[in-house]
């Protein structure tokens, strides 16, 4: 399987799933309110995604119509499959701890996909890493601000 057929799914399975957690533990979500934000998101943003990226690929004509779905079907288990371990750490750990778990999780994860990026690209894994935290760093801090806003304002 090629990189460039997880690396979209799986940046965005990790961003968002640690966004979410975040954003909803700050707003004092339940536990069942972060589970069910994640598996919401992990079908519904997950297949629209799969499928604007199928129909991005047909009408640019970039890929054989073989590797298109394969791509798109490996963006899809990619996506679902990274969803679904924030999922397990959530109902799994006390809501504290599963926050950390999966900023933890997140960043391991994260980690991991840039090596294999970097490692391809044949360009500098310290760079490349840099510029990914930054940005789901952006991400994560901006939902965690979203939540405490929200609570703060809407009792």
């Amino acid at each position: 399987m090629k990189i460039g057929n997880v690396s979209f799914g799986g940046t965005a399975a990790i961003v968002t799933s640690v966004a979410l957690i975040f954003g909803l533990d700050a707003a004092t979500a339940t536990k069942s309110t972060i589970v069910s934000g994640l598996l919401i998101v992990a079908l519904a943003d997950n297949l629209t995604d799969a499928l604007s990226m199928h129909i991005y690929q047909e009408s640019e004509r970039r890929l054989e119509a073989r590797e298109g779905f394969i791509a798109t079907w490996s963006n899809f288990v990619t996506r679902l499959l990274l969803a679904l371990t924030f999922v397990l750490l959530v109902v799994l750990l006390p809501i504290g701890s599963a926050v950390i778990a999966s900023a933890a999780w997140g960043l391991s994860l994260l980690v991991a996909l840039t090596w294999a990026l970097a490692r391809e690209r044949k360009v500098s894994f310290v760079v490349e890493l840099g510029k990914h935290f930054a940005a789901a760093l952006a991400v994560i801090l901006a939902s965690r601000g979203i939540g405490a806003l929200i609570t703060a304002q809407l009792p």
